[in-house]
Formats: C-alpha cells, sequence, structure tokens
C-alpha cells in the first residue's frame, strides 16, 4: 500500500521538523548545554517555519506560503553552515562569542568591564559532538533536508493546482 504525500502532510512533516529541532535543543539546554549565541540565532527561523507550517496547515493558506518555510529552513541551515566553520575555526566568528586579538589600546578598566560583559558561552568552542558532528553541522545538513520539503510541498501544491 502506497502512500501519497500531498501538501498538508509535507508542510506538517518539514513544520514539525523544526519543532523537534526546536524541542531537541532546549533538551540540550535543559541537562546544562548552554548555547552560545549562534545558536540562539539559529533557534529563530525554526521557530518562524514551524509557525509558518502551522499557519498554512489551520488557515488552509496557497501552496507559494511554503517558500516562506523554505527561506526559513535555508535560513537556519545557512546559519548553522556558518557556525560549523566559526567552530572548526575556519574563519572568525561574531566578536561577541568568540575570542579575539588582545586590544592594547583599552585602558586596564575597559578591559576588565570587556571581559565581565563577556558571554560565558563561546561560538567558537565545541561543547557536543558525536563522531566529530556537532549540534550546528546536524542543524546545517537537517535544515537543508527540511528546506528539500518545503520546496516540494510547495511544488505539490503546483501540481495539484493545474
Amino acid at each position: 500500500m502506497q502512500t501519497r504525500l500531498d501538501f498538508r502532510m509535507l508542510v506538517g512533516y518539514a513544520a514539525a521538523g523544526s519543532a523537534f529541532v526546536l524541542a531537541g535543543a532546549l533538551m540540550f539546554q535543559a541537562i546544562g548545554y548552554a548555547p552560545c549565541h549562534l545558536c540562539l540565532l539559529q533557534r529563530w527561523p525554526h521557530l518562524a517555519a514551524a509557525l509558518i507550517g502551522l499557519a498554512i496547515l489551520a488557515f488552509r493558506l496557497p501552496g507559494w506560503t511554503a517558500l516562506l518555510g523554505m527561506v526559513a529552513a535555508l535560513t537556519t541551515s545557512g546559519l548553522g553552515f556558518y557556525h560549523s566553520g566559526v567552530e572548526r575555526k575556519i574563519f572568525a566568528g561574531p566578536v561577541d562569542c568568540t575570542s579575539g586579538a588582545v586590544n592594547t589600546t583599552l585602558s586596564a578598566a575597559d578591559l576588565m568591564k570587556q571581559i565581565n560583559d563577556a558571554p560565558l558561552v563561546r561560538c567558537d568552542e565545541i561543547p557536543w559532538d558525536i563522531f566529530g558532528i556537532t549540534m550546528a553541522n546536524l542543524n546545517a545538513v537537517g535544515s537543508l533536508v527540511l528546506a528539500g520539503i518545503w520546496f516540494w510541498a510547495f511544488l505539490k501544491s503546483r501540481r495539484s493546482a493545474a
């Protein structure tokens, strides 16, 4: 017996995927893995994608709105790839969450203030990995898959409208 994937089912899978990623991130946070600045940024597009999916399903929005979910998934995927590069020291991350050169023009008081104001969780350190795969790596690739599901949903809506 073959199950036919329709527009609404694909939207549901994609939105549930983003909701699952968010829940996973919150569970990791609950067990002691505090998120860095880039980790937090990657959560917002997942929230947007989950809400877009919910709105599409609840209000029977047109098929092109799946492209909004795709953009949200591509955004978090891009942030995940960027964060992966920062973790691997391939390129510099944001100055507010990575180590950088010491500014020798600062006074001792200004340097101490900068140290005290710095976030506790750094974006260029890997707090957790499995077989060398980090959470940012998983988000980058997983969100790319979710973007593909959103696009598939969009294509399904175009075929059923024709």
